[in-house]
């Protein structure tokens, strides 16, 4: 029995033995497999929502910068295919497999730049962003001319001091919603759905619209809505910054005489042709709220995403008698100001002569 018992404990100890050794072979090839180099070069990873461990598998072997067999040895002992996570990730050059696992396993994104330049239409804006993150433009239209969802939204119908006051307010629509994107250059990411970007967007407008610019938009007698549109306007008439705040002059002493705004940039988008030239009498007979040569007043909204030049060019509210503006004839981009209607006549003419010499119809 004694023997018996003491042949049993060898063939444990050398079970437990090989048991060891094994373990710490795996741990050895884990080691060497986990923490080698596996990037080549430095790798943009992008992982659709709903995606599986092999359209993963498929990216990183369609990039061939990253050593496969390394990488799917770690992803099985991690787990990793139970996993997948979708966003954008960046692989850098020597990272090791076993990062590489534990940043997708966990989500680790790295942000995008999601920039924003000046749009007339949701439609273009739905291109520019759908291009920057995962939303397509699609959805992105769909959610901006969708009334029952922008309602759930409002500005401020007067701005006031509390930006969490809602006893006067206005609930966003399809006109007012353009009001809602701010040119700039945005870190988010890349996962975004219509709606995450869409919330996204609406906050940073609440905080762009800071207590010292409501304040300068109450002191106006304005809101945002008004501003933003203003500005809108100013921002089509002029790319030269100098003279932005002269041009929103203009515009805000019409606007307080009650004078018809009678702005070109207003007739283009009523009509849906940006790139006309020269406005003609046609043009001026459209019948459109947007149309300030018909309507009085401001436009229901925007008529494109105005920059922060323009929209504190309304704002600062240089003070000035101009009435008119019109084109400088020496075709430089800037524009001739005047306080009567012969001064601008007269400054008019010369730019429609010079039209005609150069045969712009």
């Amino acid at each position: 029995m004694a023997k018996k018992k003491k042949k049993f404990g060898k063939k444990l100890k050398y079970a437990l033995y090989a048991v060891a050794v094994g373990i710490f072979a795996l741990m050895v090839t884990v080691a060497s497999v986990g923490l080698g180099s596996a990037v080549r070069h430095r790798t943009e990873l992008f992982i659709p929502t709903g995606a599986s461990y092999a359209q993963v598998q498929d990216s990183l072997r369609a990039s061939g910068n990253v050593k496969m067999f390394k990488f799917e040895i770690i992803s099985r002992i991690k787990k990793y295919p139970s996993y997948v996570k979708p966003g954008r990730y960046v692989l850098q050059r020597g990272s090791t497999a076993m990062a590489v696992v534990n940043k997708l396993r966990i989500g680790m994104q790295d942000q995008v730049r999601l920039t924003l330049r000046k749009v007339r239409t949701p439609e273009v804006l739905a291109s520019i962003v759908s291009s920057q993150i995962e939303a397509d433009s699609a959805s992105i239209v769909q959610l901006l001319t969708d009334s029952a969802f922008l309602s759930g939204f409002w500005f401020p119908a007067q701005e006031c001091e509390n930006p969490d006051d809602i006893s006067d307010t206005l609930p966003l629509n399809a006109q007012t919603v353009m009001c809602c994107f701010i040119p700039d250059t945005y870190y988010c990411f890349w996962n975004m759905d219509a709606k995450s970007f869409f919330s996204r967007m609406f906050y940073e407008q609440n905080r762009f619209w800071n207590g010292f610019r409501r304040g300068q938009a109450r002191a106006m007698g304005l809101n945002r809505v008004q501003v933003s549109t203003l500005a809108s306007i100013v921002e089509e008439e002029t790319l030269n910054k100098e003279e932005r705040p002269d041009v929103a002059s203009v515009y805000l002493n019409r606007y307080r005489k009650r004078m018809l705004l009678q702005a070109d940039p207003t007739v283009k988008f009523a009509v849906g042709d940006f790139a006309l030239r020269r406005i003609r009498k046609e043009h001026l007979k459209k019948e459109s709220p947007y149309n300030t040569y018909r309507t009085q007043g401001l436009p229901p909204g925007p008529i494109c995403t105005p920059s922060v030049s323009s929209i504190d060019a309304v704002l600062q509210n240089k003070p000035t008698k101009y009435l008119y503006f019109c084109a400088k004839a020496d075709f430089s981009g800037t524009h001739a100001f005047a306080e009567t209607y012969s001064q601008h006549l007269a400054n008019a003419r010369a730019y429609q002569k010079e039209l005609n010499n150069r045969g712009i119809k």
